[in-house]
């Protein structure tokens, strides 16, 4: 992106434009692939090629959404296999012969985490009665044959010649708290025989498994308190290179690739360090040497090919792009393959953040990213707009936002918080937030916003506080109590946790167990701020009834909240079509809030 001095505001429909998304680099025989998303579009995910000297195409038909619904966030949805794209539909696994060609439907059911092995293609199937790992023929009349059950959860079939790698948990569990690592003989088209659990259990969480050029089994633990690098050889495990930081993504999602082996025996790693990433390389002797990108946030798909490295990465002025990295050198090559941008916003300036760090209770200290309105000298004064982020087991992006972007063109200030509990900090300060969740969370993001109007930097009277998804629990739940918000915006928002914990997809039922008994429900009659719900009637893991059920009470205690449902969209509102909608409708109910306190204080200077 070239960064001008061009300011002016950021469009609704350039900042939806702005925000294609790209997720699972792979390469294959005859080039780069990746996942694309495309809200300006109607939010359909296509596979999409490159190769050197042809650029980009897309192979997976037109219309078609390439999206797995395996453990509800989905994850490893495609994959190629000598020219022929095996992919996940919403109600199957599919494949098409020929890039562009109508898919064909293979099997119905919800699939992901799709690896091609020797001669088939494993995959993990999921029901509500548990998960199955399986193999289907790559040639004739494609079989799907069981390889293991579990009444749990199943992921990463990883395999090598003779055996078979893959990760287990329970149902009482998340994959970030108890994740085992299980390996097998298994001769390809056979039978999984004489398993055993190589690492894992309760108080460790072991994930992404993959072989070696070695012959080594490798994946990351969090044993020494942070995911870190490990090796089996056949005999023992050992550590490959400790660090501190987080060597593997929060698996939300089937597939992640955090790591990879390039040919010349070195290891490249994408490590999360509060809300930055960096790539390193682990030398063969263990040495661990930082690699100089333009890049503050990467995705956990690494695609490795040769000394080359094919990444999704982003910063504060550029927006999540596909790039290769040759790493055959000491000073690394960059070549952007795909970017977000387009033409409406070239030369548009941006809103960079400052770190900020707020000390807390108990001597911790609360990390956040400060944006300032686009236009503001260094002494900046303006309403804001403070962000819980979802998850709760997740962090704040370092990385260009064009929906931030949005807001801070139009003289906000937005904030995003890593509250207790996020990722990027270690296993204890990402478990601390069990039992306390509305309670820490909160006060995090309230501390942040009393340090912002004693700094002088926010205005009396107009911050505010938006969340989305288990962030807009955090929200509403700050508004809940007397305290530095003037008003909420929440959005696919959990309401009730021991209601969500009913209905919410299997995957986080654990998820939710351990959550809650902090702060309970969102009580209607505590609520004090104004309110706006945005929420898709479509949501399959905050169902829309909780929202309607407080909508309802608000009115009925005579404090009408501002209600938007948006038909037909999900629980990721602003990849969906009506992303442009949620934003206006945001700004708006800031813009309210603000006019009917001028209003009000006018009021009393005239009376």
């Amino acid at each position: 992106m070239s960064l001008g001095d061009r300011i002016a505001e950021v469009s609704v429909n350039d900042a939806v434009r702005a925000s294609v998304s790209y997720d699972q680099p792979r390469t294959g025989g005859d080039g780069l692939y990746w996942l694309e998303a495309r809200p300006d579009v109607g939010g359909g995910t296509t596979v999409t090629r490159w190769r050197s000297g042809e650029g980009k195409r897309d192979v997976s038909p037109k219309g078609f959404d390439v999206a797995s619904g395996v453990h509800a966030y989905g994850g490893g949805s495609f994959a190629v296999a000598e020219g022929t794209l095996w992919c996940v539909g919403r109600d199957g696994l599919y494949r098409s012969r020929r890039h562009g060609d109508e898919l064909e439907l293979v099997s119905h059911g919800s699939f992901g985490d799709l690896t091609i092995g020797d001669g088939e293609l494993l995959a993990v199937r999921e029901s509500e009665q548990g998960d199955e790992l399986v193999a289907v023929s790559l040639t004739g009349a494609p079989q799907v044959r069981t390889l293991a059950l579990s009444r749990g959860f199943l992921g990463a079939p990883r395999p090598s010649p003779d055996w078979l790698a893959w990760t287990a948990w329970s149902e009482r569990d998340m994959p970030w708290d108890a994740c085992e690592v299980w390996v097998a003989s298994y001769p390809p088209r056979g039978s999984v025989e004489s398993a055993v659990r190589l690492a894992g259990g309760p108080g460790e969480s072991a994930v992404e498994p993959r072989w070696g050029p070695d012959g080594a089994l490798y994946f990351v633990s969090d044993r020494n308190g942070w995911w870190n690098l490990y090796r089996w050889n056949g005999l023992k495990v050992e550590a490959v290179a400790p660090i501190a930081g987080e060597c593997a993504a929060e698996p939300w999602e089937l597939g992640y690739a955090s790591y990879g082996f390039l040919d010349d025996g070195r290891i490249v790693v994408a490590v999360q360090e509060g809300p930055r990433h960096r790539l390193v390389i682990i030398e063969p002797g263990g040495a661990v040497r930082p690699v100089d990108l333009p890049y503050t946030s990467l995705k956990p798909y690494l695609a490795v090919q040769g000394t080359t490295v094919a990444l999704i990465g982003s910063s504060p002025t550029a927006a999540p792009q596909v790039a290769l990295i040759d790493l055959a050198d000491a000073d690394p090559q960059v070549e952007v393959l795909a970017t977000s941008e387009h033409a409406g916003l070239d030369g548009a300036r941006v809103s960079v953040p400052t770190e900020l760090r707020v000390p807390v209770a108990n001597g911790r200290e609360v990390v956040a990213l400060v944006y300032p309105p686009t236009s503001a000298a260094a002494d900046w004064r303006a309403p804001v707009i403070v962000r819980a982020h979802p998850g709760p087991t997740a962090s704040c992006l370092l990385r260009l936002d064009w929906q931030a972007q949005f807001f801070t063109s139009r003289g906000f200030a937005v904030v995003d918080v890593d509250y207790l509990g996020s990722t990027g900090y270690g296993r204890v300060f990402r478990e601390s937030l069990y039992g306390r969740w509305g309670l820490d969370d909160v006060d995090d993001c309230a501390a942040v916003a009393v340090h912002l109007l004693s700094t002088g930097w926010a205005v009396p009277g107009q911050v505010f506080i938006r969340g989305a998804s288990a962030g807009g629990y955090t929200a509403l739940h700050a508004v809940a109590q007397d305290g530095p918000f003037a008003a909420v915006t929440a959005v696919s928002a959990i309401v009730d946790p021991d209601r969500w914990a009913e209905t919410v997809p299997r995957f986080q039922r654990a998820h939710a167990m351990r959550l809650r008994g902090g702060a309970g429900p969102v009580c209607a009659a505590d609520v004090q701020r104004p309110v706006l719900l945005i929420h898709g009637t479509a949501d399959e893991v905050a169902v829309v009834e909780d929202v309607r059920e407080l909508a309802n009470e608000l009115t009925s205690l005579g404090m009408v909240p501002e209600l938007l449902l948006l038909p037909h969209v999900g629980h990721f509102v602003a990849s969906s079509r009506q992303a442009g909608a949620a934003l206006e409708a945001e700004l708006a109910h800031y813009r309210s809030v603000m006019a009917d306190a001028a209003n009000d204080r006018r009021g009393l200077h005239s009376g």
